[in-house]
């Protein structure tokens, strides 16, 4: 009895959703790290080292984007399908993962799962699983084949690329895009497209639609379609906040890189307006960059730490703590400051405990970030606004990078392996472990009040 009780709980445990994702994860890296350890992987034919695959079989699967060699001239078509495919599984999101491996294993979900999949969503309902992983397909397929028409036509009429190579390059530049990837086909990533709208702004648009999240673009979509309906809070929430940090971040990045004349200097007034509107969306976990970040001046690479560390929208293919806590946090200060007893949001009350689990989330976010920035001091010889914007880059999945990833020795790396994988999947598993494990108090402390400041 006592034999088949234990067995019973480790059957559930294994079921738990947070379980099922990091699994699922580690045994997509495992297998991206092994074919990309063959020797056919490599445009050179020679085997790569289990640290250079392990790196980038981990910045594929999280949509990160950090590399230590050069993508376009150390991997063969091979390598860069293998990529190509890591980037897609991971950019389906870890609810989509979870949903999928539940439905093939019990052709049903259970309760556990299904509320976990109501967290992700935050606006679905317990039976419509299914309905969320077809349609997280449908519009990831349907947007990536829409930038991917428009990039290979651009690369076939105005570069001059073969048919079947513009297709390509399409695709692949699709895909990275809408999954918030970063990785490129071209050495400089898109500097050498830094004036060409016909490929910016497809790109640009690919990141905001995926890093806006599956939920928000499907009541969007409905909405539109049954107007009267107003839109849920969580939508509200990640619209706006998304929106104004797109012009913030975009108008701070352009002022300050306005006169460098190693970014934007050298460029006329439209096209420092499309490559600073371009360097404000990038940061929100995209990777791509137009201009040769080592030669951003201070000021800009923490602008684009914050913007990076906020990160995307919930059930996206963005990173970092998401901005929908940071929207919730700002919403409690600015409650605290009015000295109002409650916390409320575009004409709703925000329950105590999702200010608890937006508060978690932040705070151990910085906590990570901080120890790691620390770590990565101590084994590598670059200044402190280098490594903190690498860190951010690798914890945020973002992919950006001042130049010096691989330069970095190999337990710093190992470290960046370990934030892109927390990173990933750290702020949802924790978010719905938050959620599952929300329980009544029994009883309540005699209350004292500590000082405060």
């Amino acid at each position: 009895m006592a034999r088949r009780s234990r067995r019973g709980r480790d059957a559930i445990n294994w079921r738990h959703p947070g379980r099922v994702v990091v699994a699922g994860f580690a045994v997509g890296t495992a297998i991206g790290t092994a074919l990309l350890m063959l020797p056919f992987a490599t445009a050179s034919g020679e085997a790569t080292d289990l640290l250079t695959a392990w790196f980038t079989a981990v910045s594929a699967i999280c949509v990160t984007g950090l590399v230590v060699v050069d993508t376009p001239t150390y991997w063969s078509g091979f390598g860069e399908g293998v990529i190509l495919g890591l980037i897609q599984i991971g950019g389906l999101g870890v609810m989509t993962l979870a949903s999928v491996l539940a439905l093939l294993v019990a052709r049903r979900l259970g309760m556990r799962m299904q509320l976990f999949a109501q967290t992700e969503t935050k606006a679905l309902g317990l039976g419509d699983v299914r309905r969320v992983v077809a349609g997280v397909i449908r519009l990831s397929l349907t947007m990536e084949a829409a930038v991917a028409v428009l990039l290979a036509v651009r690369f076939a009429w105005r570069y001059d690329e073969p048919f079947w190579d513009a297709v390509y390059l399409g695709v692949f530049h699709a895909i990275s895009a809408y999954n918030n990837a970063g990785f490129a086909l071209y050495s400089d990533s898109l500097i050498s497209f830094a004036t060409d709208p016909f490929i910016l702004v497809p790109i640009i648009v690919a990141v905001v639609v995926g890093g806006l999240g599956f939920p928000v673009i499907s009541e969007l979509l409905r909405r539109r379609l049954r107007r009267g309906k107003p839109w849920s809070l969580h939508t509200r929430v990640t619209v706006l906040t998304y929106g104004a940090l797109l012009v913030v971040g975009s108008v701070a990045v352009t002022l300050t890189e306005w006169w460098n004349p190693k970014t934007l200097g050298p460029l006329d007034l439209h096209h420092k307006l499309l490559v600073g509107l371009s360097h404000g969306v990038m940061p929100r976990t995209a990777g791509f960059n137009s201009l040769d970040l080592a030669h951003f001046e201070p000021t800009t690479l923490l602008i684009n730490d914050v913007l990076m560390f906020i990160g995307g929208g919930s059930a996206g293919t963005a990173g970092g703590i998401k901005v929908g806590t940071f929207a919730l946090l700002a919403f409690v200060i600015l409650a605290e400051i009015r000295g109002q007893p409650t916390v409320h949001v575009l004409g709703r009350r925000l329950p105590a405990d999702a200010q608890r689990q937006a508060l978690t989330v932040a705070l151990l976010a910085v906590g990570v970030v901080m120890t790691a920035t620390v770590a990565l001091l101590a084994v590598s010889s670059f200044a402190l606004d280098q490594v903190l914007f690498e860190v951010i880059s690798a914890f945020g999945t973002v992919g950006l990078s001042t130049g010096i990833t691989a330069k970095i020795p190999a337990v710093g790396q190992l470290i960046l392996i370990a934030l892109m994988f927390i990173g990933r999947l750290g702020p949802i598993t924790m978010a719905s472990a938050l959620a599952l494990r929300e329980r009544p108090r029994r009883y309540e402390l005699p209350e004292e009040r500590p000082v405060v400041g």
